[in-house]
């Protein structure tokens, strides 16, 4: 079982952040993440959050969850449109629009969870954002995350059809339900015991805590304030709070 999925009680849980491969504010908070705060990152649990396609709504149906995702207006897409690109610009990052063409969000997010089986699921994150948001492909087409195999030194069978795989499909559904058991309605989303941040712009508080929890619990939060980041993700160059809900 990944990270994703720990069990146990709620206070002794890692914190977490939850992400999307879709979302360019994800996108924004997963770069401010590994430039800025590279200890942090490999502290926190890294949980997908992903809107699910039928087959998952029914099994999510059936374990009695739901997914709190709504679809966006109009009017806050080309909002997001402008917001993303300032807030891009600020940080000196370039970026090209991808279009979406029937999605389904499985392909990339059960990949990254079966990445994240590996122990590859941060350079998968860094593969797949800088196919999105630099290339501009397509991260729901299976040819482009099987790709990301050979860097990553697995099957590219494995990755491309992870959709497919029934235990993977399980492991989405109690990611799902994760989701839903911390009230997560939107990514970036930052959660520590039951504090909650929602949105990129609140990255520096959420790290804030934890350093502060740190300090008078050095061994409460392993990592936060003296493992360094592996080299692998060190490197990488790749509604409304600054978060999509």
């Amino acid at each position: 079982m990944s990270a994703a999925v720990r069990g146990g009680r709620r206070r002794g849980r890692v914190p977490r952040f939850y992400f999307s491969l879709r979302s360019p504010y994800s996108w924004l908070a997963y770069r401010d993440l590994v430039d800025r705060y590279p200890r942090t990152a490999v502290a926190v649990e890294w949980v997908p959050f992903f809107e699910p396609d039928e087959l998952s709504r029914k099994l999510l149906a059936e374990a009695g969850g739901a997914f709190p995702y709504t679809p966006m207006s109009a009017e806050k897409h080309r909002y997001i449109l402008q917001d993303v690109r300032r807030l891009a610009a600020g940080r000196g990052l370039e970026f090209t629009w991808p279009v979406d063409r029937d999605p389904v969000w499985e392909v990339p997010h059960l990949g990254y969870l079966a990445a994240a089986r590996h122990g590859r699921g941060p350079e998968f994150v860094a593969l797949a954002a800088r196919a999105r948001w630099e290339l501009g492909l397509d991260i729901c087409d299976r040819t482009v995350i099987g790709g990301f195999a050979l860097e990553l030194g697995l099957e590219q069978e494995e990755l491309a059809c992870a959709a497919d795989d029934s235990s993977l499909r399980a492991e989405g559904v109690r990611v799902l339900l994760e989701i839903q058991r911390d009230g997560v309605f939107g990514v970036p989303f930052f959660v520590d015991h039951y504090d909650k941040y929602w949105g990129v712009d609140r990255l520096p508080d959420f790290v804030a805590a934890l350093e502060k929890r740190t300090a008078a619990d050095p061994v409460g939060i392993p990592g936060v304030s003296g493992t360094p980041l592996p080299p692998s993700v060190s490197s990488v160059d790749d509604g409304h709070a600054g978060g999509c809900g």
